[in-house]
């Protein structure tokens, strides 16, 4: 068996540089590979989220989206590799209206929390609106494929939806934003 790793540590970064895959040196800060560091921080976070127990359903789909954010950072680091396309986004949009139909319809907007799966799973979203904006700017220097920011985008959807029905599985009631408007009609 071969391994793909037999060395962690290559000392090859200590100058502030990282190699692509494509053998090219790039500056650790650079927008590719902040880009890519923020799909990798997102995909740790959904194992958090994973770590915490959501129901059975939503830990499955969430180990794909990992397969899914790892084939990403791929993606990002080998433009010719292609693994996100618009079958990928089909089923993210498939899956999240399946779990959106189980929900009451939002009549304001609420508070990120609840379980520590579904609090975790919020912070999950908000890290995936960082990706999405980093792989943005990244799109305004150099063209990625849109289907990379299509996913991302649609992901954050998808984490807001799971948050929340992680919650009402546990039977943990929402937190309704009281905006000043509806605190104005109570006083």
């Amino acid at each position: 068996m071969n391994f793909r790793l037999s060395k962690i540590y290559t000392r090859k970064g200590d100058n502030g540089t990282t190699g692509m895959a494509n053998g090219s040196r790039v500056s650790k800060d650079s927008l590719h590979m902040q880009a890519i560091g923020e799909v990798d921080e997102l995909n740790s976070l959904l194992g958090v989220v994973i770590n915490k127990k959501p129901a059975d359903e939503i830990k499955e789909n969430l180990i794909t989206i990992q397969h899914d954010l790892f084939n990403l950072g791929g993606q990002l680091a080998m433009p010719d590799y292609e693994k996100i396309n618009a079958a990928r986004i089909d089923w993210l949009e498939t899956t999240l209206d399946q779990m959106n139909a189980q929900l009451e319809p939002l009549k304001e907007f609420i508070l990120p929390g609840g379980t520590e799966s579904a609090s975790f799973c919020h912070l999950a979203r908000a890290t995936c609106r960082r990706v999405e904006r980093v792989m943005v700017s990244l799109n305004n220097e150099e063209k990625i494929n849109s289907h990379l920011i299509a996913y991302i985008n649609r992901l954050s959807d998808w984490l807001f939806v799971a948050s929340r029905l992680i919650n009402k599985i546990s039977g943990e009631a929402e937190v309704y934003w009281k905006s000043e408007r509806i605190m104005n009609k109570q006083e």
